[in-house]
């Protein structure tokens, strides 16, 4: 079964999107909230936040649910590290996301690329901290040690959906093997994270059992959001998920031991990302 689903428009202050976007495009930055047309791009925006993308703008994968384009890449950009951490500093902020697309074309996945970014960040904004949402790197520990040494405040990398999913949607990626970054990245001692998507054919067995599984790889923070195409040829949507279903995955979430869960329609892996890391560093 298909079903259609509408997500509300956002009011959204042109001005002040127009004004991020001038900035990214001066420097020839990307932002996944454009790239994935993230429903959020304009509250975020309008909060001067965004989650970067580096490592170009095109992915070597090509998952079903995805906008971001899966032509060939381009060799990495070796100024973006420091073009970020400018901008950053230009849009005064406290908190960024980075992230990537998928680069299985290096031999290291990209991952000296996310070191040189945090690094450029760090020495630029002492005070900003970095969360990261990486690729699975093919399951290479190393590249995860590297990203890991950099000392970023948040590890995070997607799950995204169900195991039984995995092959209709990350026809590229293994489940387990999403685990085991995480669980790599927790005995390295990061606070880890990760997002599921919901409304692709799951059941509620099967989020329990994915939340279960996460939190046993040692991840302490998850956001689970609507799944909504993005293209018409994207993966459909198979259910409309109610606002009591992501209440009740929330409290779900919670009790099986999360120390932040992130859960509603608009909500994607770096959707408010400071408030969750704030959650989870400071308990009450």
């Amino acid at each position: 079964m298909v079903v259609e689903v509408k997500l509300p428009k956002k009011r959204i202050n042109l001005a002040e999107l127009q004004n991020i976007k001038a900035l990214l495009s001066k420097n020839s930055l990307h932002t996944v909230c454009q790239s994935a047309l993230c429903p959020n791009i304009g509250e975020c925006f309008k909060r001067k936040t965004a989650s970067f993308l580096i490592a170009g703008n095109s992915c070597t994968r090509n998952c079903s649910f995805c906008a971001i384009d899966n032509n060939k890449p381009n060799a990495l950009d070796e100024k973006e590290p420091q073009k970020i951490a400018d901008t950053l500093k230009e849009l005064n902020l406290n908190f960024v996301v980075i992230t990537s697309v998928t680069r299985d074309d290096l031999p290291d996945g990209g991952a000296q690329h996310f070191i040189n970014t945090i690094t450029a960040i760090k020495k630029t904004l002492p005070e900003c901290k970095v969360e990261v949402l990486v690729p699975d790197f093919k399951g290479d520990i190393n590249a995860i040690k590297t990203v890991c040494n950099a000392n970023p405040d948040v590890f995070a990398h997607n799950i995204e959906t169900v195991e039984r999913l995995y092959p209709h949607l990350r026809s590229m990626a293994n489940y387990k093997r999403s685990l085991k970054v995480l669980q790599t990245a927790k005995e390295l001692g990061c606070l880890v994270k990760s997002g599921i998507m919901l409304g692709l054919g799951e059941t509620a067995k099967e989020v329990l059992t994915t939340l279960t599984d996460l939190k046993n790889a040692g991840c302490e923070i998850v956001t689970i959001g609507q799944y909504y195409p993005p293209q018409k040829t994207s993966y459909p949507v198979k259910e409309k998920i109610s606002d009591e279903q992501f209440v009740h995955y929330k409290d779900m979430a919670l009790q099986i031991g999360f120390k932040s869960c992130a859960s509603g329609t608009f909500v994607r892996s770096s959707y408010f990302a400071e408030t969750s890391y704030k959650i989870a560093t400071n308990p009450k």
